[in-house]
């Protein structure tokens, strides 16, 4: 088993002359053609998570976004109140919409709380066969309130995982697919990859944030599997209670860089210092009086 660390250390502060070059460099890896990225998930009433965090990434990113709701959330800072299901009949509309017009290269799939949802987005994403599928099987919101019904896991399982090129469970996601206990040290952690890699998925992102959050010496690790070896992924714990959609945007980023043309191993490491900034400069926006989101733009306000 192979692997390598990267680290992440964060940068508190961009100068303007940084920032132009980093659109500079959006630009030059921009073809005539816009990189278009596309999500699927719930609503988050409150702005932090879900939809809203996927096209905020993809922004910031340098991607066009379009969204595909399958779901509508009373939410805010403090929890979920209500959860709202979309009827599959009309989530593939939408898909047939978007995908009929927009030359779509890559596709984050969030929230997909019922059984006929899953079946649906999964039997038009192997019509459509975008180029890249990134599966964050939101389970658990931030605040602990469960999103997915019981019944919709063994079909996420068989009909939806099997299709990603990426999924990026946390602990408690995996432990749910696996059906086993959350791992409480890295090497419960690599122990899950073999099992994981099993559903079907090309390639496994497993965030280890949760697990850090106790850890001495202030690191976060996750684990990156390409399908053939495994990597090592640290970035410094940042000390806030502001980390409202963190996963949703991790998710979103490496699939707006997808979309502009990098490759897995490209995107991933891109996609985790982007989060770590994010989640840097939460503590800058006051949102709500719970568990608050990270900063997208924190590099344009």
């Amino acid at each position: 088993m192979n692997g390598h660390s990267i680290p992440g250390r964060i940068s508190r502060h961009r100068s303007s002359d940084t920032f132009l070059r980093q659109f500079e460099e959006v630009n030059r890896t921009m073809t005539n053609e816009t990189p278009i990225a596309l999500t699927i998930a719930g609503s988050d009433s409150g702005g932090g998570a879900g939809i809203q965090a996927d096209l905020k990434a993809f922004s910031a990113l340098g991607a066009y976004g379009c969204s595909v709701i399958t779901a509508l959330t009373a939410q805010n800072t403090q929890g979920v109140q209500g959860i709202f299901d979309v009827e599959p009949a009309f989530i593939r509309q939408q898909l047939d919409s978007v995908f009929s017009d927009l030359a779509i290269k890559a596709v984050k799939v969030g929230m997909l709380s019922q059984p006929d949802v899953i079946t649906t987005v999964a039997d038009a994403l192997a019509h459509y066969r975008p180029a890249y599928l990134v599966v964050d099987p939101v389970m658990v919101a931030t605040s602990g309130d469960v999103l997915l019904h019981q019944n919709a896991i063994e079909t996420l399982r068989q009909s939806l995982i099997p299709k990603a090129s990426l999924i990026t469970p946390n602990l408690h996601e995996a432990a749910v697919l696996l059906d086993r206990p959350v791992p409480k040290n890295p090497d419960q952690m690599i122990d899950m990859i073999g099992p994981l890699l099993a559903l079907g998925s090309r390639a496994i992102l497993l965030k280890g944030g949760h697990l850090s959050a106790g850890n001495s010496d202030d690191k976060a690790t996750d684990f990156y599997h390409d399908g053939s070896s495994l990597h090592r992924l640290e970035s410094n714990w940042i000390k806030t209670v502001n980390t409202h959609g963190t996963g949703c945007t991790l998710s979103s980023a490496i699939t707006a860089l997808l979309a502009r043309g990098y490759s897995m191993s490209e995107a991933i490491p891109e996609a985790k210092k982007y989060i770590a900034q994010a989640i840097a400069h939460a503590d800058q926006l006051s949102i709500g009086e719970g568990s608050g989101p990270v900063h997208h733009f924190y590099n344009i306000w």
